[in-house]
């Protein structure tokens, strides 16, 4: 019995999706993404379609344009400036204003605690806030 994996090599002429070479074809495969994430509901095969999908343009974007590595520090004081933030808005994921102030000034960590909250108000990996 012959595999699906055995006509692989057809389907990727006949345009199935594949390892993506350039930016255009970054273009072509994120437009497809975005076709099926913007339906409200999708059959299992667009899941899959999906999935692979967002495989393919991350594996691309993560060799073509890696994020260098920063501080948490770093990291934070750019989603503030970037949501026009200061530091007493921060005082619910971080205690009070006095605890912002020591993480910023990079006399206190930011504990598990502090990662999980920030995360998910910055709607971002929890991965970002850990010191490479």
């Amino acid at each position: 019995m012959k595999s699906v994996l055995s006509k692989l090599p057809k389907m990727i002429q006949k345009g199935a999706p594949h390892l993506i070479r350039n930016d255009g074809e970054l273009a072509e495969h994120t437009d497809e993404l975005f076709k099926l994430t913007a339906k409200e509901e999708t059959t299992p095969e667009e899941d899959e379609a999906i999935d692979l999908l967002t495989l393919l343009i991350e594996h691309y974007e993560a060799e073509r344009y890696p994020i260098p590595k920063a501080d948490p520090v770093t990291v934070l004081r750019f989603l503030m400036e970037s949501h026009r933030l200061s530091q007493k808005d921060l005082s619910r994921e971080l205690g009070v204003e006095s605890t912002v102030s020591l993480v910023l000034k990079k006399k206190r960590r930011l504990n598990v605690n502090h990662i999980e909250k920030l995360s998910k108000r910055f709607k971002v990996s929890p991965a970002v806030f850990f010191a490479s």
